[in-house]
């Protein structure tokens, strides 16, 4: 979410900031959608069949905007340009501070508001040192992103130095690290070294988000396909990964109470999110350096992603709160 990562020298990445302004999109429409189906104690909560449809066919299409910020801000960052002390410099400027200033105006927003007492005013302050307050769910992503950069300095001197088969196996073992979840919802229990004293299975430390650091990476140094490939293999692999993302989903919603268990096929580090992340990055790769349509508007819309990213949700609230009887007659695709 860096847009400033998508500069080499001077000249911008025009597609990164495409990608950027739809992820962003993609996560409004998410945070949109939430009131629809969750509950409260996060219990799964649709007031119609209608509901279940639209959530499961547009939500499932925006899994991607998370990994697709992770790749956008890696793409031209890995590996580091810059030294050490500088790349943090950086990124505690563009990154951190905004959060931080971010995270107290989510501490005070239900004060404000009146929704909560000025008695717990002081413990919302110091709980983002450690974690989001519960209000502000959205900035588990900062907190996430700043793990990445912490681990950047490590990756990069191997991206520098590897082979493009080495970088490819490790994309195979963080694929298959993938399958973890699905593995464990048909029973497969611990596995590779899993217990109740220990987490870290063999195939932990290719895992998680790290992996769209590299696939980044990968498809700049090593994937130089033309546009109609790129648009064609994307294409296939989102309608693929989008199918097996939605329709279990939708037949889930029947039988699992909890949220959570209904949202299995949308974790983000799992094989059908990873094909339609690459999928929707391939597309965008394909929009031409020179003459791309409406850039001008799409390149501002991309500087402002950020502050958009982290004031959308107090927007939303906003909007949530009001109670307007004749939103009830709009169909759900039209309100989201």
């Amino acid at each position: 979410m860096d847009h400033n990562a998508t500069r080499a020298g001077t000249t911008r990445i025009v597609f990164l900031d495409y990608l950027r302004v739809l992820a962003c999109l993609m996560v409004i429409a998410t945070h949109c959608c939430e009131p629809f189906y969750i509950g409260a104690d996060g219990i799964w909560q649709c007031a119609s069949e209608n509901d279940r449809i639209w959530v499961s066919l547009i939500d499932s299409a925006m899994r991607g905007a998370v990994p697709l910020f992770i790749m956008t801000s890696s793409y031209l960052l890995l590996p580091l340009k810059d030294d050490n002390t500088t790349f943090f410099k950086r990124r505690f400027v563009r990154v951190f501070v905004p959060f931080a200033v971010w995270s107290c105006i989510y501490a005070f927003w239900p004060v404000l508001m009146g929704q909560m007492a000025a008695s717990e005013l002081p413990m919302r302050l110091l709980h983002p040192i450690w974690n989001f307050n519960g209000d502000s769910g959205h900035l588990w992503y900062i907190y996430m992103l700043i793990g990445l950069y912490l681990f950047m300095p490590v990756l990069s001197p191997w991206l520098k130095q590897t082979s493009q088969k080495a970088e490819l196996a490790f994309l195979t073992v963080w694929f298959v690290s993938s399958l973890f979840p699905y593995l464990k919802e048909i029973g497969a229990g611990d596995l590779f070294g899993e217990c109740y004293w220990n987490e870290f299975h063999s195939f932990w430390y290719f895992s998680g988000f790290i992996g769209y650091l590299v696939l980044a990476h990968y498809i700049r140094h090593h994937l130089h396909w033309n546009a109609s490939r790129s648009l064609s293999a994307g294409l296939i692999c989102f309608l693929v990964g989008y199918a097996v993302t939605a329709i279990p989903f939708y037949y889930r919603s029947f039988t699992h109470e909890m949220v959570r268990e209904v949202e299995l096929t949308w974790l983000y580090c799992t094989p059908n999110v990873i094909l339609m992340t690459f999928g929707v990055f391939m597309m965008c790769k394909a929009i031409p350096q020179q003459k791309a349509p409406y850039y001008g508007f799409v390149n501002r819309l991309s500087r402002l992603s950020y502050g958009v990213y982290l004031l959308h949700i107090i927007v939303l609230y906003s909007v949530f709160s009001i109670n307007i009887t004749f939103f009830i007659r709009i169909p759900y695709s039209l309100q989201s």
